[in-house]
């Protein structure tokens, strides 16, 4: 989010600001639901009881209220104390200064905040509703009894605030801390001092609606209510045309908190309220499938998507469920970094353009915070769907944790995540964050949800449906699953290792199901119990189902396979980020800056250590280390790399439904030899170099020279795929689509169909075809060094 231009002491960034938030959902399930999801993200079949309000649509997977999982000794338990500490040690005075300063109240000798919360900022006090929410997150996980009176004081203090509106000269029901005149002004459309009123106004209500969630305040519940009165009075005088362009400003997550506020009570007047904030120029183009995201700010629009995936649980409208399942696909597929964050400059550019925008603005935290969400929240609807999982684990792993200062004893962070070659976290445009954030002296989008981030790291790792409970993330943990009387103690030092355990005691007897995710960049997982290997499928990119009469003690074991993968980018197969299993890799340049991508001999990657996740490589003629991105502190790193092209290294496609690899069926170099998959047996004809051809990429074979395009150039389904001579036509050019699991969906430029097997065999030998987009797994490959 860029701020407006002011004298704050922060400077600003001409041009219209933009926005961020978090609404965690911390469901307080206590009854269980069963059936699963029809297929893809259609309506699913029952819901956990946990809402005032009867779903229209029943989730088919719920998470566990916070409280239920505990970190145990790790990195993420480090982020998470960090991060406590700050949130123990900021004066609440402090924040309460904007509010008591506009309603006309005392400031009690506070000292004003500096950043985004001066005076003087146009939207100053949006960060205190992200306070309330990790002041209540705080509690609800650690049971810290700090936090909690830190959340009750600031509580107190606004509800005195809004009781003086009278004296302010405020309409009932008000709370901000700049005046009730900006939403007129915003209504009239002539707000020219860059604020966004509503987005500030969400971040307040979500805080509130969390306090009473998670912390039981009745004085947050009827703050809360009282501010969604004013916005129900404020919003309903207005015609459908003017609500729809006053939304042109960014409003946060207005329709979704609003549908929260309506689940949690029952009263169906907060999802009419809720349903005025759809905002139809972004949700029409979403709904028919089509990305029109270049040029919009990134993070104004997420929020939106989220509300889209609420509402359709509130409402059972699929138009809702196709607005956030769509945009989460386009948002993955054509405009995610391989750390899992998007934008550049805050803003979405055109669709795949990745290396053409390796720059030091890149992954504002806030989007990936919401991208997170939106996960989430589409894989309570469609628990069968790993992709969302592996999307999930990426972008948590390599950006949010790496996003904390670990040198910082109160966890501040980064509201960018430079990806230009040479770049450093903690450094990158003053305006928007370039440095860590401080204790009283920025406040901006990203420090916000960054105290909401690392105070519920370990929200999503379990969930459950009935009596089967779904493992999604690795990491040291315990759950308490309380109503079955069941304890699942998760020991692990994943990524380091590929290895997990989860030891089940308690009431366990019976017979009930354990759904653990295989991510999509492995193979040959193994799923064990007792040391005794079970014969259960473990294909990538889905779940395996044990499902076993237990025993108190029995302990599972997860295996999960590691390898070196490229990622190239969209827009340039010749670039590429290097990640082992689900980690990201950087090269350590130290001081160094190198001007553009360093050229990197993929096949030198070696690791150096089995008790860390260190590797050395060739770039550039010299020996480089590289690390997980997410310790790439203190130095200057590079992600992106020059690895393919004719020339340099060539990779294999790996099929991942199969695991075989392409190849030419007998070794052929003549025109018309047919692509087959077989096993990875290091013949020349498994080599295959990259080779960028404007937005799109040519797959030349090593030994052939040949380039992979479709029989007489056909754009039928199931039409062959080939060897021909290089003649320029337009089925040799294919563009490669990221699908969040580190597989890549590989489209023929010509025919718009994908590079697939036939009949989704499994077998040797079996032929490579066009295919229709039906989601298969035959229809994703990885890319791997070779060699």
């Amino acid at each position: 989010m860029s701020p407006a231009p002011s004298p704050s002491p922060t400077p600003g960034s001409p041009g219209s600001p933009l926005s961020r938030r978090r609404l965690l959902r911390a469901a307080g399930v206590t009854a269980a639901a069963t059936g699963a999801a029809a297929s893809g993200l259609g309506i699913p079949r029952a819901r956990a009881a946990s809402r005032t309000a009867q779903a229209a649509v029943e989730v088919s997977a719920s998470p566990f209220p916070l409280g239920r999982v505990r970190l145990t000794d790790s990195r993420w338990l480090d982020n998470q104390n960090r991060t406590l500490a700050y949130l123990r040690f900021v004066d609440v005075d402090r924040l309460l200064y904007a509010f008591r300063a506009n309603h006309r109240l005392s400031t009690n000798g506070a000292q004003p905040n500096g950043g985004w919360d001066a005076p003087n900022f146009p939207f100053r006090s949006h960060v205190q509703g992200h306070f309330l929410t990790a002041w209540a997150q705080g509690h609800a996980v650690t049971g810290d009894a700090t936090c909690r009176d830190q959340a009750n004081r600031m509580v107190a203090g606004l509800a005195q605030c809004q009781a003086n509106n009278g004296a302010a000269g405020f309409a009932d029901g008000y709370l901000s801390g700049f005046p009730e005149s900006e939403f007129t002004a915003l209504e009239a459309r002539t707000l020219s001092n860059g604020n966004v009123p509503y987005y500030a106004l969400h971040k307040t209500l979500a805080g509130l609606l969390d306090v009473w969630r998670l912390l039981g305040s009745t004085e947050a519940r009827d703050v809360l209510l009282n501010l969604a009165g004013w916005v129900d009075r404020r919003t309903g005088r207005l015609s459908t045309q003017q609500m729809q362009a006053m939304l042109e400003t960014e409003f946060g997550g207005m329709n979704d908190v609003l549908c929260e506020i309506h689940q949690e009570t029952g009263d169906p007047r907060w999802l009419t309220v809720a349903r005025r904030f759809d905002h139809e120029a972004v949700f029409a183009p979403l709904a028919a499938g089509q990305d029109a995201l270049s040029g919009l700010h990134a993070n104004t629009q997420v929020p939106k998507w989220i509300g889209a995936a609420r509402e359709y649980q509130a409402t059972g409208t699929t138009r809702y469920r196709d607005i956030a399942a769509n945009a989460w696909n386009i948002c993955v597929g054509a405009h995610t970094y391989a750390i899992g964050g998007n934008s550049q400059a805050e803003h979405f550019r055109r669709p795949n353009a990745i290396a053409a925008y390796l720059n030091q603005d890149t992954c504002e935290s806030c989007n990936t915070y919401n991208m997170l969400k939106l996960t989430r929240e589409l894989f309570t609807l469609d628990p069968e769907r790993a992709a969302l999982f592996d999307y999930y684990e990426q972008a948590w792993l390599n950006q949010m944790i790496g996003q904390q200062n670990p040198a910082d004893a109160h966890g501040h962070v980064t509201y960018f995540t430079p990806l230009n070659p040479g770049g450093r976290r903690g450094v990158g445009p003053a305006w928007g964050g370039g440095t860590w954030s401080t204790d009283y002296n920025s406040f901006w989008c990203c420090q916000g949800t960054g105290l909401e981030t690392h105070t519920k790291l370990m929200d999503s790792a379990y969930f459950f449906s009935g009596t089967t409970l779904i493992v999604n993330l690795f990491l040291p943990s315990v759950l308490t699953w309380e109503e079955r009387g069941i304890t699942v103690t998760q020991s692990t030092s994943y990524p380091v290792s590929d290895t997990t355990t989860l030891r089940v005691t308690g009431e366990v007897g019976g017979t009930w199901p354990m759904r653990i995710r295989i991510p999509g960049w492995t193979t040959g997982a193994s799923v064990s119990v007792n040391g005794t290997v079970q014969n259960i499928a473990t294909t990538p990119g889905s779940y395996a189902t044990l499902t076993r009469s237990w025993t108190s003690g029995d302990t599972v074991t997860v295996r999960l396979p590691m390898r070196i993968v490229l990622r190239p980018t969209n827009d340039d197969a010749n670039i590429a980020a290097v990640t082992y299993g689900p980690v990201v890799l950087s090269g350590n340049y130290g001081t160094a800056v190198p001007g553009s991508p360093p050229a990197l001999d993929a096949a030198s990657i070696t690791r150096v250590s089995g008790d860390s996740l260190a590797f050395t490589a060739t770039a550039g003629g010299a020996r480089v280390s590289l690390e997980p991105f997410y310790d790439a502190h203190g130095h200057t790193y590079t992600v992106y790399w020059r690895t393919g092209g004719a020339g340099d290294a060539p990779v294999r496609l790996v099929n991942a439904g199969s695991g075989l690899v392409l190849g030419i069926q007998d070794m052929s170099t003549a025109d018309g030899g047919r692509a087959l998959q077989w096993h990875d047996s290091g013949t020349a004809d498994h080599d295959w170099y990259l080779v960028t051809d404007g937005d799109a990429v040519r797959f030349r074979n090593a030994h052939s020279g040949k380039v992979l395009g479709v029989q007489n150039m056909s754009t039928a389904d199931n039409a062959i795929v080939l060897q021909w001579s290089d003649n320029g036509t337009a089925d040799h050019r294919w563009t490669l689509l990221g699908q969040g699991d580190g597989t890549y969906k590989i489209r023929n430029v010509h025919s718009g169909k994908l590079l697939g097997i036939e009949n989704n065999s499994t077998a040797l030998g079996a032929f490579a075809l066009q295919v229709p987009d039906d989601g298969t797994a035959d229809n994703r490959w990885r890319i791997e060094g070779a060699g």
